[in-house]
């Protein structure tokens, strides 16, 4: 199939926006990293000064959390550092480590957006759901089960395939190499932690937001970006969503702006700090109003789960 029509930035903007917007910046990412790690640590801090505050201090730093994926999601469209070897790195190393296979996994949703070969449309395909069933999915990301079935649910099947050969086996620790670096580094946070003395939070504070609130805002990210958009759209103005979000929800659901969706999909080489500016230009030429934009997540939500049950 034919890769997903795509917008045209002349369309939209004129050369010399479009060159301030994709201009790309050698502090600027790397403040957001900074940034991103900076919110984390103060708010773990707080936590073992005033323990009564860490039920507050989950959210923000699962918030966080996914926002060290959407600074690397940046860095997968090289948009994180004018430098393309220090993208690289710093995505990598500083945001997240599933950088080098996530890029050709996430450029091919790009080109083939809400098509059969779409690699994200298992994603957003099974939406409207019930309003039951959408309750049923909020408990098992809070209860730590998605959390679970995604980071150690190849281990359990895994252990059912080694009846199946040899060859299985294999294949079952070339997925164990993948979690080393997840063992390996929260071992040597919860190390640190322990030899200041303070161990429980580790445990409270990092490994608990991302069980729990990592799971449930990811999944409201996916269903805000792609859910009730129709497949084959061939507009690309309507191929993803934009979601405007308050400052409560950019704290706790969609940091960084990774609620300009539409804008994204657009235009994938504006910075993530751009598409605020991007918006702005667009809603200003009467180009939202044909975009598909929602006011809040809130409702976004009751409509994803407006479904009649069966």
């Amino acid at each position: 199939m034919a890769a997903a029509p795509r917008a045209r930035p002349e369309d939209f903007f004129t050369a010399e926006e479009w060159r301030s917007l994709t201009a790309r910046s050698s502090w600027r990412g790397v403040w957001l990293v900074a940034h991103c790690w900076g919110v984390i640590g103060a708010a773990m801090l707080a936590g073992i000064a005033w323990p009564w505050t860490v039920p507050l201090v989950v959210p923000i730093v699962g918030a966080r959390q996914l926002g060290l994926f959407v600074l690397m999601h940046d860095a997968a469209h090289a948009s994180l550092h004018r430098h393309r070897g220090l993208n690289d790195w710093i995505g990598h190393w500083l945001c997240a480590p599933a950088l080098r296979d996530y890029r050709p996994y996430h450029l091919q949703h790009h080109r083939f957006v809400q098509q059969r070969e779409d690699p994200d449309l298992v994603l957003s395909a099974p939406f409207p759901i019930t309003r039951a069933s959408m309750w049923r999915k909020v408990v098992r990301d809070l209860s730590g089960q998605t959390f679970y079935r995604q980071r150690f649910g190849h281990i359990a099947a895994g252990i059912r395939a080694r009846a199946a050969g040899e060859s299985a086996w294999r294949a079952f620790g070339r997925e164990i190499a993948k979690d080393r670096r997840f063992l390996v580094g929260n071992g040597l946070g919860f190390l640190a932690f322990a030899a200041a003395g303070v161990w429980w939070a580790w445990l409270l504070m990092w490994l608990l937001p991302m069980a729990t609130w990592l799971p449930l805002v990811s999944r409201v990210r996916n269903i805000a970006e792609h859910a009730l958009v129709a497949q084959d759209e061939p507009d690309p103005l309507r191929q993803a969503r934009t979601t405007h979000a308050g400052w409560l929800e950019r704290a706790l659901v969609a940091p960084y702006w990774v609620n300009y969706h539409c804008e994204h999909h657009m235009f994938t080489s504006l910075p993530c700090w751009n598409l605020p500016r991007a918006h702005r230009l667009l809603q200003r030429r009467g180009v939202t109003a044909k975009m598909e934009v929602q006011p809040g997540y809130i409702r976004l939500l009751k409509r994803a789960a407006a479904a009649q049950p069966a």
